[in-house]
């Protein structure tokens, strides 16, 4: 049954003991040596019993175990699916003692290999027992290790031999004794507590779900939580519940991130917690996490990298022009910088742009882009990013940044920078261009292209290109004369793109963020858009009344649509225009700019004038349909996003699309408003839980 994810806010320790499980397949013990020794792995059973005699005197060096480190591994049978937890030893050897030196001088003897040739040219052999005493089972190893002459030094190390592995019970304490045969020394012994649940994880069959198995006696009554194990903070708890063995679960591969993992513990007092994360390597869980992060602007120009992981990436600013060009990464002049998670960048500008954008690459591979300017700035602008490089006694190069690369100016190349480049050249010389970034070995500028079409040509420009652009004049004015004459007013629509004027109540920052993210995606619909958001200068020369009286009025004679965005500050100023509730206190302030506007639209509704020219819409988030006065529902007024395709189809009006181009042109407004609106209003619940 499905269980959901429980946002909770329980603290499950700082640093918790994290079981990294390695798999292995098959049923045979094996053993492995570190590099230069030699071993076999013999079967002990019997001789451990004889191991409880006295210690002997060593006759010559003898190779023993000094130190046992134990590791709990899976041992899997029938490709996987079929698993029991296993105990692996790792057995420090070292070599204690001397070669005697025979009076005779004639041959040397091994301790443990009396046979032994010469001590400079014959490996040390050693036998050593392994015991595992798990009640009721036991388990006896027997290893024989040779090490070359060379690397037989009293008192210092000679490897290792790691034993794979002896199968223990859940909940139990496998006792464990390691000693040479014969015995000359004091055994190791070791007490290895085995943890009382055990989670493991494998693929679902014929998808890229993965099946949790959760090793539990029958009737045990267990607990088990999922949460994500960050650096900069506590475990994140995701979901909890307590249940009764054995349980299979199947976690939709859509939760799958490297650092969930699994806590399972019995409903026991002083019960110890296994913690379990299977996810840190799989393929899928890292793509699930890349689309998970994203990139947040923390003005005025400081950024960080979001995600539910650790993640160590690179980052450099890059250039996107408009067109579908990509991004152009600004290098050399600003290099890639390692990034992770949570960590207060800034940029290294002197103002921000709409095509300044940021890329994330993680191994030498593009990961995530975002241009965190074009909310509160607009869409990208046709501008120029000209590169200036300075050399020694205030020598001076420039460059523009193209598809191709960075062309030098002035060129005689055939490109569009080329083409310009007197006229870009002279826009930056007059203070025309604005300055991004500087450096004492350059600076970036970046030049609108729109202006220079009006810039002064070169003499030797005009003589080659007059013909031409003439030419070119003349055809574009009698086609245009042509089409206005018969579609003035559908051709006008087409190119132009419908006007409109969106009039909203600046609540909060939230509200303006939403507003500026709405007003970017409109603009790719196309749409001509009028925010005071983007009108700063105008606003405050003209005044709020002047301006909206202007755009109302240049709006409407285009034939354009007048939206009117409510939030609860919005409908609170209108209910006191309408004397609605004037005695109740305002719980929002909206400043004059909103009031002004209400001045300017108030009369077409109280007039009936407001239907085919106005639309109202609110974000569900802040304020429910239901909320709007009355007197402004006698036009259609929508909630986002749940009604975007029909309110994006009423601003379009008679130019609305075909339903195949429709859902086109909605998708990057909807993803851009839900992605605004998932970080204002985080979600309360999380992908679900398939409980098998």
């Amino acid at each position: 049954m499905p269980v959901p994810w429980l946002l909770l806010t329980l603290a499950l320790g700082r640093s918790p003991g994290i079981l990294t499980l390695e798999r292995g397949v098959g049923i045979q013990s094996t053993a492995h040596c570190s590099a230069g020794l030699s071993c076999r792995l013999w079967d002990g059973e019997g001789l451990c019993l004889l191991g409880t005699g006295t210690v002997e005197p060593a006759p010559g060096p003898v190779l023993g175990p000094t130190r046992l480190q134990t590791e709990l591994v899976l041992r899997c049978y029938e490709e996987e699916t079929d698993c029991d937890l296993c105990l692996r030893m790792d057995i420090h050897l070292t070599v204690h003692g001397h070669w005697e030196e025979p009076e005779d001088k004639k041959e040397l003897e091994g301790a443990a290999n009396p046979e032994a040739g010469e001590a400079s040219n014959v490996a040390l052999q050693s036998h050593v027992l392994l015991s595992f005493q798990d009640h009721p089972s036991a388990g006896c190893f027997l290893l024989e290790v040779q090490v070359p002459a060379s690397l037989v030094q009293s008192g210092l190390s000679a490897g290792s031999v790691m034993f794979d592995c002896f199968e223990a019970a859940l909940g139990g304490e496998v006792q464990i004794w390691s000693y040479t045969q014969p015995r000359y020394q004091k055994e190791l012994n070791l007490t290895q507590v085995m943890p009382a649940a055990l989670p493991w994880v494998s693929p679902s069959a014929n998808s890229n779900d993965r099946s949790l198995v959760l090793d539990i006696t029958e009737g045990q009554h267990f607990g088990i939580s999922l949460y994500w194990d960050q650096d900069w903070a506590p475990p994140e708890l995701k979901w909890q519940k307590n249940l009764t063995g054995p349980q299979n679960f199947t976690l939709s591969h859509r939760v799958l991130v490297p650092c969930l993992c699994v806590q399972v513990w019995l409903l026991e007092l002083d019960a110890k917690r296994t913690n379990h994360c299977p996810f840190q390597k799989d393929p899928h869980a890292h793509w699930n996490l890349w689309r998970a992060a994203q990139l947040q602007l923390l003005p005025p120009l400081g950024w960080r990298l979001v995600a539910p992981c650790p993640l160590f990436a690179e980052a450099v600013l890059c250039w996107r022009a408009p067109g579908g060009i990509p991004c152009q990464p600004l290098v050399p002049q600003l290099s890639w910088k390692n990034i992770t998670v949570k960590e207060l960048l800034r940029f290294p500008l002197l103002k921000g742009h709409p095509n300044l954008c940021i890329q994330v690459s993680n191994w030498e591979k593009l990961q995530l882009e975002g241009c965190l300017w074009a909310e509160s700035l607009g869409p990208p602008k046709d501008d120029m990013l000209l590169v200036e490089k300075r050399g020694s006694q205030d020598n001076r190069s420039f460059c523009a940044l193209e598809a191709s690369g960075c062309t030098p100016l002035p060129s005689r190349t055939s490109t569009r920078a080329a083409h310009h480049g007197e006229q870009l050249l002279w826009d930056l010389q007059s203070g025309r261009c604005e300055q991004l970034w500087d450096d004492k070995l350059g600076a970036l500028w970046a030049c609108p292209m729109d202006k220079c079409l009006a810039c002064p040509l070169g003499l030797a420009d005009i003589h080659k290109r007059w013909v031409l652009v003439w030419l070119a004049c003349l055809l574009t004015a009698a086609t245009l004369l042509l089409l206005l004459l018969l579609k003035k007013n559908k051709v006008k629509e087409a190119t132009r793109g419908r006007r409109a004027l969106l009039l909203y109540s600046p609540d909060d920052a939230i509200c303006e963020r939403l507003v500026g993210v709405l007003a970017s995606a409109l603009c790719r619909l196309p749409l001509r858009v009028a925010v005071d958001l983007w009108s700063r200068r105008e606003l405050s020369t003209q005044g709020p009344l002047a301006w909206f009286h202007s755009q109302r009025r240049q709006t409407l004679q285009e034939g354009g649509v007048v939206v009117l965005l409510f939030s609860p500050g919005a409908v609170a100023l209108c209910s006191e225009w309408l004397q609605e509730s004037a005695s109740a206190p305002r719980a929002h302030t909206p400043n004059d700019a909103f009031a002004a506007s209400l001045s300017c639209v108030l009369p077409d509704f109280l007039q009936g004038r407001a239907p085919g020219h106005y639309v109202g819409a609110c974000f569900d988030q802040l304020l429910p349909v239901a909320a709007v006065p009355a007197l402004f529902r006698s036009v259609p007024v929508y909630s986002l996003p749940v009604q975007l395709p029909d309110f994006l189809e009423a601003l379009r009006g008679s130019d609305a699309l075909r339903t195949g181009r429709r859902r086109e042109r909605t998708e990057p407004v909807a993803r851009a408003l839900q992605h605004a609106l998932d970080s204002c209003f985080p979600p309360l619940a999380g992908p679900g839980l398939d409980r098998g």
